[in-house]
């Protein structure tokens, strides 16, 4: 398991896709902190860059490699290893590598530039993020056997959760307005990644107006640290459901 994570992780940081996605990030971050002179207004700049770039490239990336290593995918399945440990040791290969891209270009700046725990919510906040959509995409591409259908899927799942879901939810919250909503809020926001992401690192910041209706109900039903940790807690699990389904997919496919 170790020699094919090894392998993946080598093999995509030769990439220069990768390369580029890393520097783009490390030129960003450093305009960011140096352009700013107000330290709330840096992380939140990058809070939105992180919240679009970081899911768009870790789903789409993580997808158009698996299918190129569909023929390496069933050499490894001849062996005698079994097919949970071959999906996992990419998965585990590809998020390490979107991980280090993530670390170099935003986590490294950011924590030499600024030590505040805000930056280090940020830097958690996109790794989480990429680790849930590169599991997304393995989840996507193992049910999804034609390529252009599967990068399709993830594109949608991207414009999806980035852009759509916030006017669905906006859409449901004002045609319900007369009831109670709370409840559903959260259970709304806990449903999109992203927002939740946006929702932590706000609750931190204390920054009500830029919050939503769904981060006021996080902060007044959990208060900020309850509220951050549930927000982690949740995001955990998306992590860990989407590779699950893939895994018990990918067990039973006919390759």
């Amino acid at each position: 398991m170790n020699k094919i994570i090894k392998y993946v992780v080598l093999d995509i940081l030769r990439n220069k896709i990768l390369v580029s996605y890393t520097v783009l990030l490390f030129a960003i971050t450093m305009t960011m902190l140096f352009l700013q002179d107000n330290q709330t207004k840096s992380l939140l700049s990058l809070l939105n860059i992180v919240l679009i770039v970081l899911p768009l490239v870790s789903i789409i990336f993580s997808t158009i490699y698996y299918y190129n290593s569909i023929e390496f995918i069933e050499l490894l399945v001849c062996q005698p290893i079994r097919r949970s440990r071959i999906l996992l040791s990419i998965y585990a290969g590809l998020a390490l590598s979107l991980l280090i891209a993530f670390g170099i270009g935003v986590g490294l700046p950011l924590l030499i530039m600024d030590h505040s725990l805000t930056s280090v919510l940020l830097v958690l906040i996109g790794a989480l993020l990429t680790i849930i959509f590169s599991a997304l995409a393995i989840l996507g591409s193992v049910f999804m056997r034609d390529k252009a259908r599967g990068i399709g899927v993830a594109i949608l799942a991207w414009f999806y959760f980035s852009l759509l879901y916030d006017g669905l939810v906006l859409f449901l919250l004002f045609q319900f307005s007369d009831y109670p909503l709370e409840k559903p809020s959260i259970v709304l926001g806990s449903l999109n990644p992203i927002d939740l992401g946006r929702i932590i690192l706000l609750l931190r910041l204390d920054s009500s107006a830029m919050m939503g209706y769904t981060g006021a109900v996080f902060k007044s039903f959990f208060g900020s640290a309850g509220g951050i940790l549930l927000g982690f807690g949740i995001l955990t699990l998306w992590m860990v459901l989407p590779l699950w389904g893939a895994v018990r997919r990918f067990n039973h496919k006919d390759l």
